[in-house]
């Protein structure tokens, strides 16, 4: 179990576990800290390890080419791509297939950001419904929403501004993990941190928010 985690003695008071988005995993340990007892607490740690690992692993995307038979997700369900030469360039889902008509079918910066754009704009219109549905029950002041890229958060909250933001990626899973996590940003603008009284607030308008979490982060997951 240890060979696989990146593991340092020095002058600190206490050990340090650490698990990068990167997915390796960093000890710190005080010089005195026998091997023993190094091992027991990694082993202690275990699952707390893997399920780091799996968190991060979820924000993952596998690098696409932008041909025709490539699969893509939206809403949790897979779509196959079909390129189209077209003077209109346009994206449409239609007939089981996610079609980008495009004047270049070899032009991939274009494909790309034309299948951008379209999950951006599908992200503006599913992302504020949800916010709306569920702003009914904590009824507080949004002042701004932004959806962009992020690496290992789907969603973040500035209470104090009443900030939300939200991953673009988020609208590939399926809707109830989206639900899951708009409303878990918007309880943080009565709970800003993870208190007892967060997770209490959570569970009673959402009892199931532990299983919408397991799908979120399950990263071959189709709904």
């Amino acid at each position: 179990m240890l060979e696989n985690i990146q593991i340092t003695k020095k002058d600190v008071k206490n050990i340090t576990l650490k698990v990068k988005p990167s997915g390796e995993v960093i000890l710190t340990a005080p010089k005195m800290t026998s091997d023993e007892h190094i091992e027991f607490i990694v082993k202690k740690r275990a699952k707390w390890i893997e399920k780091k690992k799996e968190f991060f692993a979820s924000f993952e995307t596998i690098k696409k080419e932008y041909v025709s038979g490539e699969d893509f997700k939206y809403l949790g369900r897979s779509y196959r791509l079909k390129v189209i030469e077209s003077n209109k360039e346009v994206v449409k889902l239609q007939r089981g297939y996610l079609e980008i008509y495009v004047k270049n079918k070899n032009d991939l910066k274009r494909k790309q950001n034309l299948v951008y754009e379209w999950y951006y704009e599908k992200a503006l219109l599913h992302f504020f419904n949800i916010l709306q549905e569920f702003n009914k029950i904590v009824k507080q002041e949004i002042k701004d929403i932004k959806i962009r890229q992020m690496k290992t958060r789907w969603g973040s909250c500035n209470p104090h501004k009443s900030y939300i933001n939200l991953n673009i990626e988020l609208i590939k899973k399926p809707k109830i993990c989206i639900e899951y996590v708009v409303f878990h940003e918007l309880v943080h603008l009565i709970y800003p941190n993870h208190s007892k009284e967060f997770y209490n607030y959570l569970s009673l308008y959402m009892s199931d928010w532990e299983k919408r979490k397991h799908i979120l982060e399950k990263t071959s997951y189709c709904y």
